[in-house]
């Protein structure tokens, strides 16, 4: 009789264990599939209304949602009439610099009528990333969030927010982006800059015909949320605040921070920033605020985009309070908010700071002038590394390296300058040309690698926002005026560094990154200032394989778009 019964309850059991598994297994791995349809749209902004490429027509475009773990598929569509890429900024694609998206450094882009699948997982990062065309300045209008939540059951390290909203901010121009481009190439000048910020697509009211262009999130009293800001301006670092709140940063660029409580954050192009507000003020309507931070003697936009934050019941017609942002040039705010972000460096999430290096690099960032008898003065205006501007290839890089195709670049880049000089002394302006090629920095899988990066007076002192493709690495110092390799490094911060994707040179400083070579590829590292990596600001690094079996690139995927 008990046999029965068990043999009875068999089917049951199976079905029982049948559900647990379906219950659980979006838990280890789910794959989450989207349809990235690049195309035009007429859209209106500033009283101005133009056509501009989109994802899926939105602006700004598609959130991704995912888990630490899950695998994510998206195909793209090319409708528009530009050649596209996508990259997914900041997501470290193990292996599998295929789906990273550069064009002519990973693949070569997508054309018009033809589809890419970019297929990855994402492998031990959760926090606020995003993705952005690579190509030309299309970034401009195709772009959007990337929100990975950690692995089911694991709590974030801060109180759990009531509820969370994303805050990308960009910029906007009247006028066709790439024509704005076009021209300023044809000049050898620098283009027009933009002619607003935007808060998620929005200038807010502050902007002439912009009043139904603002954004708004409405706040309960009392409830905590978490904003996770992103910086998707081409050539903008941004101060951003909320007008009576504090705000408590808990997260960069997808690395756990140890948190603290800021009146505003500096944001560098690239970067992103999680913070937790509290609903805790005299219920009514606040502004957010975002506004350029530029501490070297260049133009930008200086006006202030601005969004809502509306305590729930409050009628529209109150009128909302600005923040106190700091001043466009305030270097101070920006170097001590700088010094105040640290890893959280916890038992569950770990700061591996390299300690020993393998390999010392040393680059100068250099701006430069080449003739150009077509150009206006005869000159077109450059940008170099250890005076060397990259040109970017006709086929992908990383084909070239995994197929060992000939004569599409050279392995030599110079671990430092041709010539040591005062590298922040007086503004130099003579000797000015620089030399040009695709010439990239082998490195030894698995090697540990610290690389200075020092701007220089060529021309102008200027913030550089450095990003590193395929990696995260770790800011062990930064300091004003010229690296000193016997003083600096005594200081560098080995214990618990900020871990990021992205990192700001101060304006005639240096910066000081290691991260450990354990990523096999072809890696692009560029200013993240569109304008300087136009003009050449940029190189990539070849990681070698490794001798294990899962320590080399995959192999390229059958759709891989052909040059």
């Amino acid at each position: 009789m008990a046999m029965g019964k068990i043999l009875s309850s068999g089917p049951i059991l199976l079905f029982l264990l049948y559900l647990v598994a379906l219950v659980s297994l979006p838990a280890d791995a789910a794959v989450k599939r989207y349809q990235f349809d690049v195309q035009e749209k007429n859209v209106s902004r500033l009283c101005h209304a133009k056509p501009i490429v989109t994802v899926n027509g939105m602006f700004p475009g598609p959130t991704i949602y995912a888990r630490d773990g899950d695998r994510v598929v998206i195909n793209v569509t090319n409708y528009a009439q530009y050649n596209m890429s996508i990259h997914w900024h900041g997501l470290k694609q193990l292996r599998n610099g295929w789906a990273d998206g550069p064009a002519y450094i990973t693949q070569c882009p997508i054309q018009n009528g033809h589809s890419y699948t970019y297929d990855f997982n994402v492998t031990g990062q959760r926090g606020t990333l995003w993705w952005h065309a690579h190509i030309f300045w299309l970034r401009a209008t195709v772009y959007g969030a990337i929100a990975i939540m950690p692995k089911q059951g694991t709590p974030f390290p801060f109180p759990q927010p009531y509820r969370e909203t994303n805050i990308v901010l960009g910029e906007w121009w009247n006028n066709d982006v790439e024509e704005v481009v076009k021209q300023g190439n044809k000049l050898g000048l620098p283009p027009n800059t933009s002619d607003a910020h935007t808060i998620n697509g929005k200038p807010g009211p502050l902007f002439p015909c912009s009043e139904k262009h603002t954004f708004a999130m409405e706040v309960e009293q009392g409830k905590t949320y978490l904003l996770r800001i992103i910086n998707a301006a081409l050539n903008d670092e941004l101060f951003f605040a909320v007008a009576g709140h504090n705000m408590t940063v808990v997260e960069i660029d997808a690395v756990y921070t140890k948190p603290f409580t800021t009146q505003a954050i500096l944001i560098a192009p690239g970067q992103t920033t999680n913070v937790l507000v509290q609903a805790n003020q005299a219920p009514g309507r606040y502004f957010m605020a975002a506004r350029p931070f530029m501490d070297a003697p260049l133009t930008v936009d200086n006006k202030a985009a601005t969004a809502i934050l509306q305590y729930k019941g409050i009628p529209n017609t109150i009128l909302p309070i600005l923040p106190k942002l700091p001043l466009p040039n305030d270097t101070a705010f920006a170097l001590s908010y700088s010094a105040k972000l640290r890893s959280l460096n916890s038992p569950l999430y770990p700061a591996n700071v390299p300690l020993k290096v393998d390999r010392r690099l040393f680059y100068t960032i250099g701006l430069g002038i080449n003739p150009c008898p077509t150009c206006l003065n005869g000159t077109r205006l450059a940008a170099s590394l250890n005076n060397i501007t990259f040109v970017m290839p006709h086929i992908g890089l990383l084909q070239a390296h995994y197929f060992n195709i000939k004569g599409v670049y050279t392995a030599d880049f110079p671990d430092r300058p041709p010539q040591p000089f005062n590298y922040t002394g007086a503004p130099l302006t003579a000797n000015l040309g620089t030399t040009s090629g695709t010439r990239l920095s082998k490195i030894a899988f698995n090697s540990t690698v610290e690389l200075v990066l020092q701007d220089t007076n060529l021309l102008t002192v200027e913030s550089h926002p450095f990003h590193l493709h395929g990696y995260n690495f770790f800011v062990v110092g930064t300091g004003i005026g010229n690296f000193d390799p016997a003083k600096d490094p005594a200081k560098f911060n080995l214990v618990d560094p900020p871990e990021r994707n992205t990192v700001g040179v101060p304006t005639g400083g240096w910066t000081a990154i290691r991260f450990q070579a354990d990523n096999p590829g072809v890696w692009f590292m560029h200013c993240h200032l569109e304008l300087h990596t136009g003009w050449g600001l940029k190189t990539a690094f070849v990681v070698e394989n490794g001798k294990g079996p899962d320590q080399s690139i995959l192999p390229p995927p059958k759709d891989l778009p052909p040059c």
